[in-house]
């Protein structure tokens, strides 16, 4: 990807609203506006669900990766349609496709990568792979939808 963006941990705080335990996404290694995003999260057997799934043999969940999956590419979706500070948030309406390759263990670096399939104003379809060290440990598709912020 050339001419793509890097963020650091406050970048990705700023564009996404999701705060611990739920952040899913450490660092964002490349973006590239209108087309794919390629992120990390650092899997440390610290937590949480590690500690029931699944004791002796921790991994990480498969909802998890395509969560990760989702933040990433709810990134590329507000960098792309310019939402950052628009309070606007990024819902999943669907998830197809979920394949699930490789198991997922505490102390790697799962790598996220992302990309727009379709693009429109509200709704966005995107196509997600998570790996580690090159070995392919989920494949997704999924739907997202733009929409405001609940009401306090």
């Amino acid at each position: 990807m050339s001419e793509a963006a890097e963020y650091d941990i406050a970048k990705v705080l700023k564009a996404l609203p999701h705060r611990y335990p739920m952040l899913l996404v450490d660092r964002v290694k490349a973006l590239k506006v209108d087309e794919e995003i390629h992120a990390v999260k650092a899997v440390s057997f610290n937590e949480a669900f590690f500690q029931g799934h699944f004791p002796g043999r921790p991994i990480m969940p498969g909802v998890l990766q395509i969560e990760a999956l989702a933040q990433a590419a709810g990134i590329l979706a507000v960098e792309t349609l310019e939402l950052a500070g628009s309070g606007k948030l990024v819902y999943f309406m669907a998830i197809e496709e979920a394949k699930f390759r490789s198991p997922v263990e505490p102390g790697c670096l799962l790598d996220l990568q992302a990309g727009f399939v379709q693009k429109r104003a509200r709704v966005c379809k995107f196509w997600g792979k998570a790996s580690v060290e090159g070995k392919v440990t989920c494949e997704v598709n999924f739907t997202a939808m733009i929409a405001d912020a609940p009401a306090d």
